[in-house]
């Protein structure tokens, strides 16, 4: 898909894919993975009808879902722990079983030695050596050996034909086996006198003595246990009857005593006729298994059955009681050598099987997990769509603030070219009214209305710029420009505000800034205009300090911990210590690379400014220090009523610095003074100059005399940039030997009105001795603020001074001075550092201007502003009339021309007019036109130049894109006149010297 998308735009710039391959491109755009997706998080998540029928339906599944799987847990945990019991229970129940086969196998093994005893005592040796009390007797002794034998007996074989000696010899008769508790009928005795074979007890244990002389053949279980067991030479066991003493369940355990060794594969007859006894072991069932668990009783308490199952239909309970096989039991399978009898042991446990509270505690954890996960979920769910929810209406009402924000661009707009338009005509008829002749009190008036309406536009622009900052259209652009030129306008801005106050104003700029830069010079100026006008409106004593210096030079002198005593201020009065407002920006340095690499100052394009303005007003309050920076807010409610002010300018200001990737802080003491101090990034212009250079001030010699080192080094800052070399001297008493050392010649004295107030009785006796010696006597300069009276504190003195200097000093006003004092000639001097009107009326005389505009007072203004520098001023309502006026061959040299208009604005009127030149000048280039016609001009364009109070919407570059050469804001002055106008009339225009080829 990635290889589409990018086809698609090589398709664009190259046009290699066809139409079908656009097709696909479409179609793979609109069911693109991501956007599916991003259409399924927004159906599943942003629908508020989904949110309340799926997603419950989702939900309720959930719970279902995990109570059905709890269930499922519970289940198999509880089957678990049954299986482990169930297991616990067989184990214990085989283990039973176990020890009682073993037990039985024991009495077997021994049952069946004792059979061999027997036949090798008894019937092998004649006369036997057994007999009954010594068959008790070691019946008795060897019982342990057959722990599970109540009790054994030994029944000899006997024929028919051997009964009659055999009773003799044993002095009793062959009784039966039911005959014991009454005599037997004739019929029974009969059956007895016909039997072939006869097996009568001859040997019993002590116990069981009463069994002598029964026959065991009349028996039915004894019958059965004899014949099988002299048939398969193997021990058989009785079914479970009641002992003839105990009356408890037993069995009785046979084996057949043969009178030779017979081999393993004799046969059934072979054994039956090799059989000469039987020996039978009588076993306790009951009190044996008894005997067994109480053993084990310590270890687990459980319901032991014992079971004959020879026939499964009817088994017969050998021990316990009848049990049902419901709940948890275990059969053991018994296994006591009768391959016919079936044995088995069922196992229960006596108590009840406890409840599985690890399965119910897990599945109850589980679900409760569940319902929590889905809880969390839910709410998570609802919290996303909640964001979306509050996405949208934040985009509907970001769609609207949109709106309203260029309906309040517009308004704004709107309102300032209504609010510009009259303020043009006020500050233009006051600007005429001041070239009338007025008395001092009516120029006073007008002074003061027209500093009122500067000060509204002033306003207005803060307002606009702010509106600007908020909209992020302010642009910054990028000229060459002389800083230092800049800093002595605002200088002369703020002279009158200064010589009001008695403040002293001053300006320094480090030598290691170049003397060129290029960046945005309007906004700088602006910056700084904000910052000494806060400073003017606070401060009623003291002075105003501007300093400039490359952000490498403050990290230097901050690394020197030098510290700043109030006599090293401009006034000797206590600053806020400008090193701690420098200390903020120490970081500036190791951040600014990390950023942005091209913009440290060691790069050969650009320059790092800290520029400082230093104050000794009333300071900002620390309470109000942390709201300096925010639009609109002010230090309290008084100060606007005392001071005025919207409290934007800081705001605007941080905007700004920010824009020319700076950063902007303050350090203030309350009734100490405050220190603003902001950074900006510059780039380094190719070339140095300095218009105030002049040879006629070079390799002059200047002595400065001022016992006050900061001040001393703005004075010399000055005559540096007109080309004097200046030396510092702090002691009076010192000029006299600076004056007669003979190593320079100095040609000028330059002396603080401060330090020669305090001893004014030197001057005079240093003169003397110049006078004396036949030195030349240097020009002496007094250096004062506009508010000071030398005459009063120094009358005796003052005709030794050629000259006072007014501060604040600027270049252009103290090289008018110094012409004036070293004889060099007037030249032309400018009040206050603003522009000659002689530059503009020499520029402008009798020039043909044309100017367009619908309103009348607007039209008067601009015909008496330009009338005033000797142009000759022709007036249009309308941009119609303008076309037809600028039609060539005219005789306008230039148009000033509004932008809105009514039937047609002055971006439409000047496209007409550039249509209308491109076609004259077309026509004439291909001859289709006689050159004569058009008064011999080779290339038709008249400078035209915006003229608008619209400073908006009628931008530099639309009007460049409408075909206009420059732009003049309302209300405007002279100085912004120069320098539109200065670029088209510094040459004629070209006519025609010889033809040329179409």
């Amino acid at each position: 898909m990635n290889w589409f998308i990018d086809a698609q735009i090589m398709e664009q710039k190259t046009g290699y894919l066809s139409d079908k391959s656009n097709l696909w491109l479409e179609l793979l755009k609109k069911f693109s993975i991501k956007d599916w997706k991003n259409n399924l998080c927004n159906r599943l998540f942003g629908s508020k009808k989904v949110r309340g029928t799926w997603w419950r339906k989702l939900l309720l599944l959930w719970i279902i879902g995990w109570f059905l799987g709890s269930l499922w847990i519970f289940w198999f945990m509880n089957s678990q722990a049954v299986e482990k019991r169930r297991e616990m229970l067989a184990s214990m129940c085989d283990e039973r079983a176990r020890m009682l086969q073993d037990q039985f196998n024991v009495s077997m093994n021994h049952l069946q030695a004792l059979a061999i005893l027997i036949s090798t005592f008894h019937h092998a040796k004649d006369p036997s050596a057994i007999d009954q009390i010594t068959f008790a007797r070691y019946a008795e002794r060897t019982a342990f050996e057959r722990p599970l034998t109540s009790g054994v007996a030994y029944a000899v074989k006997v024929l028919r034909s051997e009964r009659e000696q055999f009773e003799k010899q044993q002095g009793w008769k062959i009784k039966r086996m039911d005959s014991t508790e009454q005599p037997p009928a004739r019929e029974e005795d009969a059956d007895l006198e016909n039997r072939d074979e006869y097996a009568p007890v001859i040997f019993a244990q002590d116990t069981y003595r009463h069994v002598i002389s029964f026959d065991m053949l009349t028996g039915k279980e004894d019958r059965e246990n004899i014949l099988r067991a002299r048939e398969s030479g193997k021990g058989v066991l009785t079914a479970p009857f009641r002992l003839l003493k105990s009356r408890r369940l037993g069995v009785i355990l046979t084996y057949a005593v043969y009178k030779s060794e017979l081999t393993s594969k004799a046969t059934p007859a072979e054994r039956i006729q090799a059989a000469i006894g039987y020996l039978g072991g009588i076993f306790d069932v009951e009190a044996l298994v008894d005997k067994l668990l109480h053993q084990l009783a310590c270890k687990h308490s459980m319901m032991v059955n014992v079971y004959d199952k020879t026939n499964p239909d009817e088994p017969i309970i050998m021990y316990g009681s009848n049990m049902t096989n419901v709940g948890l039991y275990h059969i053991s399978t018994l296994n006591f050598g009768d391959p016919i009898r079936k044995h088995e042991m069922h196992c229960r446990f006596k108590q009840k099987s406890p409840l599985p509270w690890l399965a119910i505690t897990t599945s109850i954890g589980t679900l409760v997990i569940a319902l929590l996960v889905g809880y969390i979920f839910h709410a998570t769910v609802s919290r996303i769509a909640k964001v979306e929810d509050d996405y949208r209406q934040m985009m509907e009402l970001k769609g609207r603030a949109e709106t309203a924000d260029v309906a309040k661009s517009q308004f704004l707009a709107t309102v300032s070219h209504e609010i510009r338009t009259p303020m043009n005509g006020v500050l233009g008829m006051l600007q005429m009214l001041m070239d009338t002749d007025l008395d001092i009190t009516q120029e006073d008036y007008v002074r003061t209305a027209q500093a009122s309406g500067k000060a509204l536009v002033s306003l207005i622009n803060e307002v606009l710029d702010q509106a600007k900052i908020e909209s992020g259209k302010l642009e910054l652009e990028a000229v060459p420009f002389d800083l230092r030129a800049v800093l002595d306008d605002i200088l002369s801005l703020f002279y009158g505000k200064a010589q009001e106050k008695g403040l002293e104003l001053a300006v320094y700029v480090s030598d290691q800034v170049p003397d060129v830069l290029v960046g945005d010079h309007g906004r700088i100026r602006q910056i700084i205009t904000n910052l000494i006008g806060n400073s003017i409106k606070f401060t009623e004593r003291g002075h105003i300090y501007l300093t400039v210096h490359i952000f490498e030079e403050v990290l230097n002198s901050l690394d020197k911990e030098v510290e700043v005593h109030s006599t090293d201020t401009l006034c000797g009065f206590p600053v806020a210590n400008r090193r701690r407002s420098w200390e903020s920006f120490k970081n500036f340095k190791l951040e600014l690379p990390a950023s942005d690499p091209s913009l440290l100052s060691t790069s050969s394009n650009h320059i790092n400014l800290i520029i400082s303005v230093e104050d000794t007003g009333v300071g900002i309050p620390l309470e109000a220090q942390s709201r300096v920076f925010t639009p609109f807010m002010q230090v309290g409610p008084s100060i606007s009523r005392i001071h005025g002010g919207t409290g934007i300018g800081l705001s605007i200001s941080k905007c700004l610095v920010g824009l020319m990737k700076g950063e902007i802080g303050f350090v203030s003491q309350p009734q100490i003074g405050s220190t603003f101090t902001f950074t900006v990034v510059l780039t380094r212009a190719c070339t140095n100059s300095n218009e105030y250079k002049s040879s006629e001030f070079h390799g002059m010699i200047a002595l400065v005399v001022d016992h006050r080192p900061a001040r001393a080094k703005v004075t010399k800052y000055h005559l540096q940039r007109l080309g004097v070399n200046a030396i510092l001297e702090i002691d009076p008493n010192q000029v006299l030997s600076r004056l007669t050392s003979g190593t320079s010649t100095i040609n000028m004295v330059l002396v603080e009105k401060e330090t020669w107030s305090k001893d004014s009785s030197i001057w005079p006796f240093i003169i003397s001795k110049l006078k004396g010696n036949q030195l030349d006597i240097p020009k002496i300069l007094l250096l004062a603020n506009p508010t000071s009276s030398v005459k009063n504190n120094a009358s005796s003195s003052m005709e030794y001074i050629s000259t006072i200097i007014t501060k604040p000093l600027r270049a252009s006003m103290l090289q008018v001075s110094l012409r004036r004092a070293m004889g060099c000639g007037d030249g032309e001097h400018s009040r206050n550092g603003r522009l000659p009107q002689l530059s503009l009326r020499g520029l402008l005389h009798e020039k043909q201007i044309l100017v367009v505009d619908d309103n009348i007072v607007n039209l008067r203004v601009a015909f008496g502003a330009l009338k005033k520098y000797g142009a000759e001023v022709t007036c249009a309502e309308s941009g119609k009339k303008a076309i037809g006026m600028l039609k060539p061959p005219h005789k306008f040299d230039a148009c000033f021309m509004d932008i809105q208009m009514p039937e047609m604005d002055g971006f439409e009127a000047t496209k007409r007019i550039r249509e209308m030149e491109a076609d004259i000048n077309k026509q004439i280039e291909c001859r289709e036109v006689p050159v004569e016609t058009f008064e011999n001009v080779l290339h038709w364009h008249v400078p035209i130049l915006a003229m608008t109070a619209d400073v908006i919407q009628a931008t530099h570059e639309e009007c460049l894109r409408c075909g206009m050469d420059g732009y003049v804001s309302k209300p405007f002055e002279g100085e912004q006149l120069y320098r539109e106008v200065t670029r088209f009339f510094k040459q004629p225009q070209k006519r025609i010297d010889n033809e040329v080829k179409c």
